[in-house]
């Protein structure tokens, strides 16, 4: 089946290099070309703002899903084609993984960790058979990627569950092994 909306996952922030922002817009803007929606978290801050507006410029369809908690700390885009305000971050994810059709994972921190990790159990626990990708922005993931390699071979992690993993290092190559095509 062709994939119709990514689940974006990324930083609040905008991250310590501009090659963070100008990936994160590069994507947004690939998604909007291919007719691909984006479901991401709904903030107007960071590499989730740079994602998000660069694909509402190109005339993208974009869906942001946020917290109660961050819509009442002013963090909210109020320039998306859809936002969902949801009562808690779980239901949050919930609702993004019912709506993706894959994910992809931009640079970020916990809250990006834990978005990544929790689609991969879901996948390993045949919850979801949906492409998940790792936008490896400047090498930004290496270590984690040399780290998951680490927990194979400490015999913790089972080799095919590693390979679930999706990994660029352009914005061309994940359009590639998603299968989007012009």
């Amino acid at each position: 089946m062709p994939i119709q909306n990514i689940a974006v996952f990324c930083a609040s922030a905008e991250g310590a290099r501009p090659v963070y922002r100008e990936q994160a817009e590069a994507f947004g803007l690939a998604l909007a070309v291919h007719r691909i929606g984006l479901i991401y978290g709904g903030a107007r801050v960071g590499l989730m703002r740079a994602v998000a507006d660069a694909a509402l410029e190109a005339g993208g369809h974009v869906v942001g899903v946020i917290p109660e908690v961050l819509v009442d700390l002013e963090v909210a885009h109020d320039g998306l084609s859809e936002l969902h305000v949801t009562s808690t971050m779980h239901t949050r994810k919930a609702l993004m993984g019912e709506r993706a059709d894959a994910f992809v994972i931009l640079p970020g921190g916990y809250g990006t960790f834990e978005e990544l990790f929790e689609v991969l159990a879901w996948q390993t626990l045949k919850l979801h058979a949906k492409p998940i990708l790792l936008l490896n922005t400047a090498g930004f993931y290496t270590p984690m990627l040399a780290f998951l390699d680490h927990c194979v071979a400490e015999g913790v992690l089972k080799p095919h569950n590693r390979s679930i993993l999706l990994v660029a290092d352009t914005v061309e190559d994940a359009l590639r092994q998603l299968d989007i095509h012009a």
